[in-house]
């Protein structure tokens, strides 16, 4: 698991099929890296969040057939750095 921060919401226009009706965010880490994740949760630009990887990502999508490997887990109320 990892934090990051949502900087904003991802539209793509075509998809393959195990992308369908999924929300995607963009997220930058604490390094300023950018990623795309698959957002079950409905986060919002500006909060923080933790994400899974791997198989871990489908799993908490709720569905296998989603082809993600990055998924928001959760919106983080609290946390000290």
């Amino acid at each position: 698991m990892d934090i990051h921060r949502v900087v904003g919401a991802l539209y793509c226009t075509q998809r393959i099929e195990g992308l369908y009706h999924c929300e995607l965010r963009v997220l930058k880490d604490a390094k300023g890296k950018l990623a795309v994740a698959t957002d079950p949760v409905g986060a919002r630009e500006g909060e923080w969040v933790f994400t899974v990887s791997g198989s871990a990502g489908r799993l908490a999508m709720g569905d296998n057939k989603i082809l993600t490997d990055l998924a928001i887990g959760g919106i983080i109320d609290h946390w000290e750095a």
